[in-house]
């Protein structure tokens, strides 16, 4: 493996231009951090991160929407990175403190046993992206319990990434796009990043190596003129992607245009539970409405951050009043925040 880290390096730097090239995936950004990829790299090859943590994205308006579930003797069930994620006034950790019932669990099913076993009425907040919006799907096609139903905060990574391009805000040159999302999208949905706008892309696993060749597949696709999205992760992810998960997805949800946590509304970026299975949509079975939200905390600059316009060493808070042990914004919540893994990994 050294041998060929070696000769990944030697390449890029024979091929190496000034280009900017943004990953939108958590999971990417832990491994260029705990490897020190970007140490690795000529300074002219520059890598950035972009909104790909999905509890970091998940906006005030929604954990307001769940901390009204609370106050309304709602069973609140989530992921553990969602407890601690700021609303415009609170959060779940600190509805859980007063008393409400908040539960953390590993996935929907989890939420759907605690369900079977209670009269309350439990509400699963489903966050993430295109990765983990099936699994959901599927268990809503199931039929679960009456008592049981879905508050969707999913997203969809490429109407964030066409923002990012269109929006003028972002400078970026090329994309490493996220091996998990691609595993169930397939590539095809970012193949017009390359042949309307000419970015190169490589769609890309999670060691090492396979960051260093998405970025060696970039760097040639630039020197041969031929902006295209390849395929590094091939042991994983197929062009069409797993058709079966998109039907589940495609059956359960509906395309919606909603905000998200440092962006202004996104043209159809989420999934929102269809009419047809509104008796599992906790917005329209509890009637829930958010109307004034306060967006960021008082010096946190978590939006430019998912948008890769700043870096977590650009924020005043960063490692003083903001750490994993008392995070401000929601971009050092989650160990897939860029800021939580900036803390854990850099020196700056």
């Amino acid at each position: 493996m050294k041998s060929l880290s070696k000769e990944l390096i030697r390449r890029i730097n024979d091929l190496a231009v000034p280009i900017k090239i943004m990953h939108v995936c958590g999971s990417h950004e832990h491994t260029i951090m705990e490897n020190g990829i970007r140490s690795l790299l000529p300074p002219e090859v520059e890598i950035i991160a972009g909104p790909g943590c999905p509890v970091c994205v998940v906006p005030s308006r929604e954990i307001d929407e769940s901390i009204q579930l609370v106050d309304k003797g709602v069973t609140v069930t989530t992921f553990g990175d969602m407890l601690r994620v700021p609303g415009s006034e609170s959060s779940l950790a600190e509805k859980k403190a007063e008393g409400g019932d908040v539960r953390v669990v590993y996935g929907i099913n989890r939420a759907i046993e605690i369900a079977e076993k209670t009269d309350n009425d439990v509400v699963f907040i489903a966050a993430g992206f295109e990765t983990t919006a099936p699994t959901t799907a599927s268990e809503i096609l199931n039929e679960p319990p009456e008592n049981f139903s879905v508050l969707s905060c999913n997203r969809m990574i490429p109407p964030a990434i066409d923002w990012l391009i269109n929006s003028g805000q972002t400078n970026l040159d090329a994309l490493i796009e996220p091996g998990h999302v691609c595993t169930i999208i397939g590539n095809k949905p970012f193949e017009h990043f390359s042949t309307d706008y000419g970015i190169p892309q490589a769609t890309a696993g999670f060691n090492p190596l396979d960051i260093l060749m998405a970025v060696y597949m970039i760097l040639r696709q630039v020197d041969r003129g031929e902006p295209k999205i390849e395929n590094e992760y091939k042991r994983a992810v197929r062009y069409e992607g797993n058709t079966v998960a998109q039907q589940a997805m495609k059956e359960v949800y509906k395309v919606e245009s909603r905000e998200w946590r440092g962006f202004p509304k996104i043209p159809n970026s989420v999934l929102e539970i269809k009419d047809e299975f509104s008796q599992y949509n906790a917005r329209e079975k509890y009637d829930i409405e958010v109307k004034d939200v306060n967006e960021a905390p008082k010096g946190c600059i978590c939006g430019p951050i998912l948008r890769g316009i700043r870096k977590p060493t650009d924020c005043k808070l960063f490692r003083n009043e903001c750490n994993p042990l008392h995070p401000i914004g929601a971009c050092m919540v989650s160990k897939e925040g860029t800021c939580n893994i900036a803390y854990r990994y850099s020196t700056d």
